[in-house]
């Protein structure tokens, strides 16, 4: 009795001690997270390490840089707290929006139907359409409505909006879908594709970066995206503070002078929610 009685008095207290464990463990939102971005000084914020103008790391320098960079940097002094990036990707955010990976995702993150299920977005500081990108010596295709031809093959990313854009929108061209960003472009390079399509800051990128590419703008937006920060779900309060904080770049400036400085005030938003 009395040996079977101090057995579940250590079992009780294991229990106990296990809950504190996973209750120090908890994502930050069970308690609030501004107090908790607060109380550890830090700002976590997930990045897309390879989005030019976004968040890019220069591969000479190996230094971030970036509208967002930029932004992120401007809102961690706004809250008088460190800054930490975290790497993270596309294929990653919703993942990170449930484990606790980073507070806040700032690369640009297109609001769509299926990413609000895992995250809620602030108002947005981007609006990008589809772009496309061509060798520039490309034989037949000069301009946008060159694309929709006989004999063109038209390659898009796996999991991207511009999938089921081009899947509806293509009446004449082959509809290629692979499964990363640089496949695109090694199929274009090779003459198995005759273009790729992306978003401004990407097409930008490799019409600056590369001597073989061009950019190919519509006469009228195609898709048009609205691009924000994400932050986990169900946390309103830190939902409000961040998106404060885009508000409050848009009236002063800082937001506009970033986009400027990273060649983005083609697709800078200035409106409000």
């Amino acid at each position: 009795m009395g040996v079977l009685d101090v057995g579940r008095r250590g079992a009780a207290a294991l229990a106990l001690t296990l809950a504190m464990a996973v209750g120090l463990a908890a994502p930050a939102a069970a308690a609030g997270r501004l107090a908790a971005v607060t109380e550890r000084g830090e700002l976590r914020v997930c990045i897309w390490p390879d989005y030019f103008s976004i968040s890019y790391r220069n591969p000479r320098s190996g230094e971030l840089e970036g509208i967002d960079v930029d932004m992120a940097k401007a809102f961690a002094a706004d809250l008088g707290v460190a800054l930490r990036f975290v790497d993270s990707s596309f294929a990653d955010l919703a993942a990170n929006m449930r484990n606790d990976a980073c507070d806040v995702a700032m690369h640009a993150v297109g609001v769509r139907p299926d990413r609000a299920e895992h995250m809620d977005f602030t108002q947005p500081h981007l609006v990008s359409g589809i772009y496309a990108v061509v060798m520039r010596d490309h034989p037949t295709i000069r301009a946008w409505d060159d694309i929709d031809r006989p004999g063109h093959v038209v390659v898009v990313q796996r999991g991207t909006y511009m999938e089921p854009v081009m899947r509806d929108r293509l009446k004449a061209a082959e509809l290629l879908v692979v499964d990363t960003f640089k496949a695109r472009e090694q199929e274009v390079q090779s003459g198995r594709a005759d273009v790729f399509m992306t978003d401004f800051p990407y097409g930008r990128r490799m019409a600056m970066l590369t001597d073989w590419a061009t950019l190919l703008e519509p006469a009228a937006p195609v898709a048009p995206t609205p691009y924000a920060y994400a932050v986990p779900k169900g946390d309103p309060e830190w939902l409000a503070r961040v998106d404060a904080f885009v508000a409050e770049a848009k009236r002063d400036g800082r937001l506009k002078a970033a986009a400027e400085k990273n060649g983005l005030l083609p697709i800078l938003n200035l409106e409000g929610p």
